[in-house]
């Protein structure tokens, strides 16, 4: 079953010589700007926009005030900016609750339920929030999945499942949204900093995350004829359910010497897409933006 996307370590816990970084385990710091903690006014930088964002989904934690998910946020910072936003996610519950927070805001939202490992259920999800929106100006996949354990604990199958949530579906999306988007139109894939450097110990995943750049230069290729931009945002280690998640199975990824000395936030990743999906981003395509505190650009 796919769900938002994890956040893993891109290292091997010998290759770092660790510092314990800044995480939030009592809420993001009040130091931090606005748009860091998703408090910024809204700029209208989508304004009048219909957005299909995948993976809108947070996962549950049972912690008393978790963190947002990367896809919530990204839906709930294009619906602020002005968007109509279509709310995909393979868990009904989360979908419905990214939605009732756009809409409790004063924003538009509906919820599409839909397992992208069904290839079927790939165009589904885009003809059903095409007919419910009126037409796509944009879309974010930021669906993905994670297994296995080294080469040995990696079976055929557990990879051919990762690659069919992670690679495949993104590919059937694109193919049924590039005829719905007219020039002007996005779409913004949302790999991981696991696709740049190795070390996540999931060898599916990496390869999957790294396969993401590559397809999103050729969506950008195609689209271009049409007027349409594809870019890829890379999220770091970004304080998240799942991120959280994460370092409870591998507490080194705490202590991971981020050169801005902490985690992202899940609004960072939220801001970085929004501007890709804007008008603002209209001559940028084909494109990676690394959203990682430095640590894969100066370490």
């Amino acid at each position: 079953m796919a769900s938002s996307v994890a956040c893993i370590s891109p290292h091997n816990d010998e290759s770092l010589s660790l510092s314990q970084i800044s995480v939030f385990p009592m809420g993001i710091p009040s130091d931090l700007p606005p748009e860091a903690r998703g408090e910024a006014s809204n700029r209208q930088r989508l304004a009048g926009r219909r957005i299909l964002v995948v993976g809108a989904g947070t996962r549950a934690s049972d912690e008393p005030d978790p963190p947002v998910g990367n896809g919530r946020a990204i839906a709930v910072l294009a619906a602020r900016e002005g968007a109509g936003v279509a709310c995909v996610d393979v868990d009904a519950e989360a979908a419905q609750a990214t939605a009732a927070w756009i809409v409790r805001e004063g924003g538009r939202g509906f919820a599409v339920i839909a397992d992208v490992a069904d290839a079927a259920a790939c165009d589904r999800l885009v003809s059903e929030s095409v007919e419910r929106l009126g037409g796509l100006d944009g879309a974010v996949l930021n669906v993905g999945i994670a297994a296995g354990a080294g080469l040995d604990g990696t079976s055929a199958e557990s990879w051919d499942f990762t690659f069919a949530v992670n690679l495949r579906a993104h590919f059937l999306v694109a193919r049924a949204l590039l005829p719905q988007l007219a020039a002007g139109g996005s779409i913004v894939f949302i790999s991981s900093i696991a696709g740049l450097r190795p070390g996540s110990l999931l060898p599916a995943y990496d390869a999957s995350k790294a396969g993401l750049i590559g397809l999103s230069r050729h969506v950008a290729l195609e689209g271009a004829r049409r007027g349409v931009r594809a870019n890829v945002v890379v999220p770091g280690l970004i304080d998240t359910p799942l991120g959280r998640l994460a370092s409870r199975g591998r507490p080194s990824r705490d202590r991971t010497p981020v050169p801005l000395g902490r985690q992202g936030t899940a609004w960072e990743i939220a801001y970085a897409t929004v501007f890709l999906l804007s008008h603002e981003a209209s001559y940028i395509t084909g494109q990676t933006l690394v959203v990682d505190g430095g640590l894969t650009g100066i370490r």
